[in-house]
């Protein structure tokens, strides 16, 4: 591919678009990313917050351990810890730095503070609207679509900023596919793209390790680890799992997130790299085995949309069987093949929001990836016409995307339909 071409630009900017540092999950981040926003506006500490938010965020910030909170957890923490001691430049790092002195205060202000949540029922699954109260003032932001995307910041009946809604990043992803990611995957100049990945290698990396050395949830990477440390396909699913444990269960180490999710990102990244070790193959290898998973991942979320009842950990799986095909010296068959054969094994994994599971869930998606891998190189497929799976690569990520953003719709009410009424 030419690298004045206008894809293979495209594609080097979704990477850096895609590929960014974030701490704790970050539809909790999200919410202290807009309530941090509104107190800088407001220009005080309120008294009173209300917080507006769709049921995909509702789902997604529930159950999960807030970073930097001292072990709390849900909408309230996290809107806390934005109005105490978020910095909003600092987006999905806003709470990254945080003393004894603020978690301490984080306490207090949900003793303080009143904070009221209203669910927004319709419009769009990703939003959110934090508006902060001190007497007769108020500031208000709203957060859309996707984890950084500010559409509004009002105080007192002033509009300060605003822009229309979108569905999408900056970044027009409609040029992914499969026969130009695989082109530019071979031909990148690395030094292009080598910053955000060689970020994902080194922050993936270190909380995995703090996932297997320490206690956090319910220690998924440990529990397969201790099955078979010697096989490389263990040590791919238990790395994976084991940086979730700790990423969902207040871990407060940074990840390097793919489509908006550290989850999707730990799952794209660490299988690959142990298979990269395992293969012994250089360097260079492995950062275009990531740079292929990172996208496949991409491409697949596109057609899925932001939040869905669909596991986003089975595009991730897939887009690391991509990887792991790839640093094992397989061929754009090879890859493609792999892709299929995993969506058509876990393609009905459920998103029930951000907690322990999630990183059994990734480990399932890994597993279902080396499957798919190993059928194929054992003259193995499923074919058009197995369920879902239709002929060409292309057609059937449209059709997982089609399950996840439209057929999943009623399943995404009803998950949240069950987890409000829990």
């Amino acid at each position: 591919m030419e690298k004045e071409s206008q894809t293979y630009q495209a594609y080097v900017k979704i990477l850096k678009e895609e590929l960014k540092p974030a701490m704790g999950c970050t539809e909790p981040i999200a919410l202290a990313y807009a309530a941090s926003l509104s107190r800088k506006t407001l220009g005080e500490m309120p008294e009173r917050v209300v917080m507006e938010v769709s049921g995909s965020i509702i789902k997604n910030v529930k159950s999960v351990i807030v970073p930097h909170t001292g072990h709390l957890k849900g909408l309230k923490a996290a809107c806390a810890a934005g109005l105490v001691a978020g910095d909003p430049d600092a987006k999905l790092e806003c709470i990254a730095h945080v003393n004894e002195e603020e978690i301490e205060d984080m306490h207090h202000a949900l003793e303080d503070i009143d904070f009221k949540v209203k669910f927004l029922e319709d419009g769009h699954v990703f939003d959110l609207i934090v508006t902060a109260y001190k007497g007769e003032h108020y500031a208000k932001v709203r957060l859309t679509d996707f984890h950084t995307n500010i559409v509004l910041i009002e105080k007192d009946g002033q509009i300060l900023f605003q822009r229309e809604l979108q569905a999408e990043e900056e970044s027009d992803h409609s040029c992914l596919n499969m026969e130009d990611i695989w082109d530019f995957v071979q031909t990148v100049d690395l030094n292009d793209i080598q910053d955000v990945l060689e970020r994902q290698i080194n922050d993936n990396t270190a909380i995995a390790k703090e996932g297997l050395a320490h206690d956090y949830g319910a220690n998924i990477g440990k529990v397969i680890m201790a099955s078979d440390p010697d096989c490389v396909a263990v040590r791919a699913k238990a790395m994976a799992a084991a940086g979730s444990d700790a990423r969902m269960n207040g871990c407060e180490l940074p990840v390097v997130i793919n489509s908006g999710s550290g989850n999707q990102g730990i799952t794209c990244s660490l299988p690959v790299i142990e298979y990269a070790k395992e293969k012994n193959v250089s360097h260079e290898t492995l950062l275009r085995g990531l740079a292929l998973s990172n996208l496949v991942a991409i491409h697949e979320k596109t057609g899925i949309g932001t939040l869905s009842a669909y596991c986003g950990a089975v595009s991730a799986g897939a887009g690391a069987g991509a990887g792991i095909a790839y640093v094992c010296g397989g061929s754009y068959k090879d890859v493609t093949h792999t892709i299929v054969n995993t969506l058509a094994i876990v393609s009905g994994m459920i998103c029930d929001g951000a907690k322990a599971s999630c990183a059994a869930k990734i480990a399932s998606s890994v597993d279902a990836a080396i499957l798919g891998l190993q059928m194929y190189c054992h003259g193995q497929q499923f074919k058009g016409g197995d369920g879902i799976v239709v002929k060409g690569i292309e057609n059937t990520i449209r059709n997982v995307g089609r399950l996840g953003r439209e057929g999943m719709k009623e399943t995404n009410k009803e998950i949240i339909d069950m987890m409000i009424g829990a």
